[in-house]
């Protein structure tokens, strides 16, 4: 294998970890009351070592990024149910070194990531009401359960140059159908969520050629504890596997197999703003994959 199509499979293998694929989200069919509106702000950084066939001769290949994102929830009524529709915007810094053919080989890009559009409805759960009216559910349904259908869409909007290997955008739609669904027993939640992510093709791919990627299959898992102060703490886990990339018809052979860990606490400032603290641990199932370590911390704003 000459060395411009190693290069070419180590960063279309790379830009696969960027945190655009794979989640784990807590407390993500929790209800929001009509009338409200939510705007939060994130920061993640995650760092790790990617793991390559050895044909491609790519060692010690590690990564660092940088990642902010604002976000809008909106929630509306269908019917008597209830849904919910999230924007988020990212904003990318990245950075891959590591040994090609035993050369360093560093590279670097930030930017704006690909925005994301995610409209999602409850079909069995409390129905559409204000604050008031969801605070009297809970307190007169202490046990229940809800489950709940989303359809998310990544644009192709962020930073892209076909004559660059590594972007901060994918230049290619993503579609996330997701269903879940949420048992709540006092103080306590349990929540179940399952996902496929669908890829378009990258027609404008590193030279002139066409990236395909099949499909990722993902569950997520959560327990939550909540306490009367409206703290609440969480651990989770999940599962993904398949994705393997395909450029110009040759399968590059790195399809995941991802198990997820995570801890997150929540919190809140006033009667209107809460903060969320995150890790993220990341580890692959198979010779090829990456084992990352990621922190975040959240803001959110009700009004």
């Amino acid at each position: 294998m000459t060395k411009p199509i190693l290069l070419v499979s180590l960063l279309s293998f790379c830009s696969l970890y960027k945190g655009t694929a794979q989640d784990i989200e807590p407390r993500r069919w929790a209800p929001v009351p009509m009338g409200s509106h939510i705007i939060g702000l994130g920061y993640v950084y995650q760092s790790g070592d990617i793991y390559f066939d050895p044909v491609l001769q790519a060692e010690n290949v590690t990564m660092d990024v940088h990642a902010v994102a604002g976000v809008y929830i909106q929630p509306f009524k269908l019917g008597t149910k209830l849904g919910r529709i999230d924007v988020q915007v990212p904003y990318v810094s990245a950075h891959w070194d590591g040994l090609l053919s035993g050369e360093p080989t560093v590279k670097k890009r930030y930017g704006f990531s690909d925005p994301r559009i995610r409209v999602s409805m409850n079909l069995i759960g409390p129905n559409a009401m204000n604050a008031k009216d969801m605070l009297e559910y809970y307190k007169s349904h202490p046990v229940n359960t809800m489950v709940g259908v989303s359809f998310a869409v990544t644009f192709p909007l962020g930073l892209y140059d076909e004559d660059r290997l590594l972007n901060v955008g994918q230049n290619r739609f993503v579609f996330r159908p997701q269903v879940g669904m949420v048992h709540n027993w006092g103080l306590w939640s349990y929540e179940l969520t399952s996902s496929v992510f669908l890829f378009s093709n990258n027609n404008h791919f590193y030279n002139k050629q066409v990236r395909k990627q099949k499909p990722v299959i993902a569950v997520q898992s959560h327990l939550i504890k909540r306490f009367t102060n409206n703290m609440w703490v969480s651990l989770s886990g999940a599962y993904g596997v398949g994705g393997e990339a395909i450029v110009e018809g040759n399968e590059l052979g790195d399809q995941h197999s991802d198990l997820l860990y995570s801890a997150s606490f929540g919190m809140p400032l006033s009667r209107t703003q809460a903060v969320k603290i995150v890790y993220l641990h990341t580890k692959t199932l198979r010779d090829v994959g990456a084992d990352t370590d990621s922190v975040g911390l959240s803001w959110t704003k009700l009004f």
